[in-house]
């Protein structure tokens, strides 16, 4: 018998002895496997978009769903974001559908998809360094709930008050339902009362 034969013969037998080789998976493999689940969960917690993008602190998958649904729903997401961040109406094109539902609808704000743009237009003439930062982004199905961060300076007119440049700082959370790929309803709640005191609208107490 050749030496290389023999050579051949002796590393098929460590391979055949070995679990690692049986399994098909080496060491190596499965450190790459580790590698790559660590790899997903770090881009679902802290994804990576342009510096200019809203900032989402926390972004929680609840339950498994396909790579397609999930991608497509946080796109969704983050481009109504954007627009609220930004006043672009392109992004919110981009995030909503023809049939976009407001349930939660403010006295004076239109129904639909001009809803939404009539309010940042409304709002960014009062506060034009308006900023929104996610907090939380649960993803659940085709539901997502968003909590958010708004800051600002209220230095334009909001009804009858001129603002002063003061800070105005207010929370808000919202319920968004989205189906093939965009927003199609949405339940929203704002600490308007935090937000009406900081602009000098509103009063309490004595």
């Amino acid at each position: 018998m050749s030496h290389e034969l023999k050579c051949a013969r002796a590393k098929q037998a460590r391979q055949t002895s070995d679990p690692h080789f049986r399994s098909g998976s080496t060491p190596n493999k499965r450190l790459r496997g580790i590698g790559l689940v660590a790899a997903l969960t770090l881009s679902l917690s802290t994804p990576a978009f342009a510096a200019d993008s809203v900032q989402i602190n926390d972004l929680v998958i609840a339950a498994p769903m396909p790579d397609a649904q999930r991608e497509a729903t946080v796109k969704a997401v983050r481009a109504f974001y954007d627009f609220w961040n930004t006043g672009d109406e392109a992004l919110l094109k981009q995030a909503i559908a023809s049939n976009f539902t407001d349930h939660t609808l403010p006295p004076g704000r239109p129904q639909g998809p001009e809803g939404p743009a009539f309010a940042s237009r409304r709002f960014g003439a009062a506060v034009p360094d308006l900023k929104v930062t996610v907090e939380k982004m649960i993803v659940a199905g085709d539901y997502v709930t968003v909590h958010m961060n708004f800051t600002g300076h209220f230095t334009g007119r909001f009804g009858q008050t001129q603002g002063k440049g003061q800070p105005i700082p207010f929370i808000a959370t919202d319920l968004v339902k989205i189906q093939n790929g965009r927003i199609t309803d949405n339940w929203h709640i704002e600490d308007n009362l935090t937000l009406l005191q900081a602009m000098g609208v509103a009063k309490v107490g004595p």
